[in-house]
């Protein structure tokens, strides 16, 4: 046994999406360096005309177009710009060639029943080859902020060359967040790739799903008998690959409960399976998915919410249970640290492909 981040100026994108469309010959779209502009990021014909929402910072206050527009991705991403540029470019590529990248995850009629439905979106990044195991990735994220490029982008592109397929999942966060939302989101990204594997090249058993912080929790959730995997009749996953998550949200439970499930003063704590009240480590069984996860010794922002009720308590648990998995932790890596890049967690993906891959070949899917 192994043990060891919105919104965009909409008018402004819905005018150059629809030029796009209305073109009658689709131009190729220009690559991104490092020392591209945060202006050229965001209004880059192949990374708008695919879809892909990279406005990810800001809901309450929504990032403008004026705001970093100057910045190089360099100083706008930080020590993971050169693997995210290249997840970026990715997109850019598949736009290139013509290869569908954005899936709405909710049909017209949902949509119109719940307008918040409409951000939810899949992001789809083959493989080289057909036929691959795929990735479902979801970033973290601070209320109102996810960190999709910074994280997600930085991750697939490694993923890539390993040879996986990825999708990233644009859940529902911030004011739109109310009825586990964002929980519904998943599981609908699941359901999604389950039906139309074929079609999108990948396999339909033994994906990983790899959870940021509180995308992290999300993932963990889907692994338990409570709200997981099985009450949806979808196929376990291959591996939960975890970094820095956030398992247990202690003392921001009521804020989460006031501020977007509906609570007022004098109201008890929304009982029940609220995301945010799912303590990951105390659902775990047998039957919970083998599990790679990580934190750095540093990391204030778990230190702040009690680690012994995060991964600690979770390798407990994986233990009791006799769940296989690895628990890696590093001294230096910061909390938003993604692929590690620049901490002593570069590279932690590349070990946790490897661990994935020997939970498939230890728990074959029936």
């Amino acid at each position: 046994m192994f043990k060891t981040k919105k919104k965009l100026c909409i008018g402004a994108a819905a005018l150059m999406l629809g030029a796009l469309l209305a073109s009658p010959a689709q131009a190729q779209a220009p690559y991104l360096t490092p020392d591209s502009t945060v202006a050229k990021l965001h209004f880059n014909p192949g990374i708008v005309g695919a879809g892909f929402d990279t406005w990810d910072r800001g809901g309450l206050l929504p990032e403008q177009p004026w705001e970093y527009a100057h910045w190089s991705l360099r100083r706008y991403i930080g020590p993971t710009v050169d693997t995210a540029v290249a997840g970026l470019n990715l997109v850019v590529d598949n736009y290139n060639q013509g290869v569908q990248v954005t899936y709405q995850l909710y049909s017209e009629e949902e949509i119109a029943q719940d307008p918040s439905r409409a951000e939810a979106q899949l992001y789809y990044f083959p493989a080289k080859e057909p036929g691959a195991k795929y990735a479902l990735l979801l970033s973290g994220n601070m209320m109102e902020r996810s960190a999709r490029v910074d994280e997600c982008c930085g991750a697939v592109s490694q993923l890539h060359e390993m040879g996986y397929a990825a999708f990233i999942l644009r859940y529902r966060t911030g004011h739109d967040l109310k009825d586990n939302a964002n929980y519904e989101d998943l599981v609908r990204a699941v359901q999604f790739i389950t039906e139309h594997a074929g079609e999108l090249g990948v396999q339909a058993e033994d994906y990983a799903l790899v959870g940021f912080s509180s995308g992290g929790q999300l993932c963990g959730i889907f692994g338990t008998d409570r709200m997981g995997y099985s009450n949806y009749g979808l196929p376990k996953p291959g591996a939960l690959l975890l970094a820095y998550p956030i398992l247990n949200y202690v003392y921001g439970k009521p804020l989460l409960f006031y501020m977007y499930d509906g609570g007022r003063p004098g109201d008890h704590l929304a009982p029940g399976d609220y995301f945010y009240n799912i303590e990951v480590p105390a659902e775990v069984t047998a039957n919970y998915p083998p599990t790679f996860h990580w934190f750095g010794r540093d990391d204030s922002s778990l230190k702040g919410m009690f680690p012994s009720l995060q991964s600690l308590a979770l390798e407990e648990a994986l233990e009791e249970s006799g769940v296989m998995y690895q628990l890696v932790i590093y001294d230096h890596a910061p909390h938003g640290s993604g692929n590690g890049a620049g901490t002593d967690a570069a590279g932690w993906l590349y070990d946790a492909a490897s661990f994935w891959e020997a939970a498939v070949e230890a728990h074959p899917a029936a």
